[in-house]
């Protein structure tokens, strides 16, 4: 039973994409996030990591930087999520891990940040209901400088 009519179009909600919606050499795009003072307090609260660089604007003032800059591993972990945001990791079942983790330029406070990634791998596992896609992202500030880049790797549903 369908919902559409002439009238009126079906409706539709999140994505739903399977393994068998992205190949080797797909690319996606995130939408953007500002980075905010609270993103660095909520961070360091929820990790742990109070360091002066990110967090003591007197202390901040006297470094190469010149101001505090965003924890190298907030900005990963944005990125990640900010991928999520595209749809096509409603069917993941397991992260399988990182690599090559670069962190090129900082992200300031005020940065807007937006994330690039393109399929690397997309393969079939010997367990026909998963596949893995591993992914190279390249996150950008809003000056299409790279900040950071990664390979990341998920174990998906198929159909």
């Amino acid at each position: 039973m369908t919902n559409a009519t002439p009238l009126a179009p079906a409706i539709k909600g999140a994505p739903d994409h399977y393994w068998d919606a992205l190949e080797t050499g797909d690319k996606l795009r995130s939408p953007g996030l500002t980075i905010t003072e609270a993103h660095l307090v909520n961070w360091a609260g929820l990790t742990g990591d109070w360091v002066s660089l990110h967090l003591d604007a007197q202390y901040a003032e006297q470094t190469a930087f010149g101001q505090r800059i965003c924890h190298g591993p907030l900005t990963l972990s944005a990125a990640l999520g900010l991928m999520t945001q595209t749809g096509y990791f409603t069917h993941v079942v397991a992260w399988l891990g990182l690599d090559a983790v670069r962190a090129t330029k900082p992200v300031l406070i005020g940065d807007t940040i937006r994330v690039e990634a393109e399929v690397t791998l997309a393969r079939e596992t010997k367990k026909p209901e998963h596949g893995v896609w591993s992914l190279g992202y390249t996150v950008f500030n809003q000056h299409d400088e790279v900040v950071m880049n990664f390979t990341s790797s998920f174990l998906i549903e198929r159909r």
